[in-house]
């Protein structure tokens, strides 16, 4: 299995199960002299950890890490850094029933074609417990990011149809972890919150959107062909589960403008060259321009539904199935760290990639 991989100067390997030993990381290219803050990374993998409330899967995963290599004596030394998590709730029997069958819109099927075999307990590396690791190296990118002073801030915007009506330059960011659903507006919050509720009460799921604003990015970042800032963000946002949309600025609302409303005319303020606006997100020619950059994440409803659907076994046979087990009714709430989290891995990597960077 290829693509395990992300990241050309400041990488990162993933490996592990869902239902297995552990999932963990391989952390390559982080300079040296970085000083681990563990509390910090725990409190990353904590606001992304099951069981976290009422509207999560209800699997119990302390998502506790240990440091196998390259820190000594708190101090990342260079060399590549391996974090293990090791998976304490999974309760396997759950999926003896889908051992014969596929569910619908999961990754069951094309695992199966692709490979000859499938890990069906908890779905192997195609469950999102991988993300973890994910979550746990960028927040060693966020340590190192905090260097150049750079912020990284993700919420809920969307869930279902409630919608954040608020401007981007009105949202209070300090106000995302004052709620289970990490929306930053507590009214649109307590909507969302019911709605999923509602869903799960039905059985059933909804999907979202999360929104991530970056400040204090250095103007730079990005190469100007195929590796646009852009573009390597795009490509971290889809790579997580469940994601089916991404955009920045502007985004699809740029279909519908004149040029003359979408430009944003460069000004000085307090001797710093900015622009008026920002429908370009931050980013022009796929480098960063110094403005903040924004974008939304767009995530589909969870697949696992407590609903009776049609589906097929492995001999072809149409039959009916029905989940079984913890499952989430709405991801978005858990999904706002892993967006931060690939943020920072896009951003270090570029700054490495920019100059030589030190500590």
């Amino acid at each position: 299995m290829a693509g395990n991989t992300f990241g050309k100067l400041f990488s990162i390997t993933t490996y592990g199960e869902s239902h297995g030993k552990g999932i963990g990381v391989v952390i390559d290219g982080c300079p040296a002299g970085l000083v681990m803050d563990e509390k910090f990374i725990q409190a990353e993998l904590n606001k992304r950890k099951p069981g976290q409330s009422a509207i999560t899967t209800q699997r119990k995963e302390a998502d506790e890490f240990i440091i196998n290599s390259g820190v000594f004596e708190g101090v990342s030394t260079g060399a590549p850094i391996n974090i293990f998590i090791a998976n304490k709730d999974a309760k396997s029997k759950d999926y003896d029933n889908l051992k014969d069958v596929f569910r619908p819109s999961h990754a069951d099927y094309a695992y199966e074609k692709k490979y000859g075999i499938r890990d069906y307990k908890g779905g192997g590396r195609s469950s999102a417990r991988e993300t973890a690791a994910r979550v746990a190296a960028g927040a060693i990118a966020k340590l190192f990011l905090n260097h150049y002073k750079i912020e990284i801030n993700a919420f809920v915007s969307q869930v279902g149809q409630v919608v954040l009506e608020l401007p981007l330059n009105e949202i209070e960011l300090n106000h995302i972890e004052s709620n289970v659903v990490r929306c930053p507006d507590s009214e649109t919050a307590k909507q969302m919150i019911n709605a999923i509720e509602e869903a799960k009460e039905q059985g059933d799921t909804l999907g979202g959107m999360v929104t991530c604003i970056v400040k204090n990015c250095p103007v730079g970042l990005g190469e100007p062909v195929f590796d646009k800032l852009h573009a390597d963000l795009g490509k971290a946002m889809l790579s997580i589960n469940a994601v089916k949309g991404f955009e920045f600025g502007s985004g699809f609302t740029a279909t519908i403008m004149k040029g003359s409303e979408h430009n944003d005319e460069f000004v000085v303020e307090n001797d710093i060259i900015a622009t008026s606006t920002n429908f370009s997100g931050g980013i022009q020619g796929g480098i960063s321009n110094g403005m903040p950059i924004n974008f939304n994440v767009a995530f589909k409803p969870v697949s696992t539904i407590m609903q009776q659907q049609q589906t097929v076994n492995k001999e072809g046979e149409q039959t009916n199935f029905e989940a079984a087990g913890r499952h989430d009714p709405c991801v978005v709430s858990r999904a706002v760290v892993i967006v931060e989290a690939m943020t920072a891995l896009v951003l270090a990597d570029h700054l490495l990639r920019n100059k030589t960077a030190k500590l």
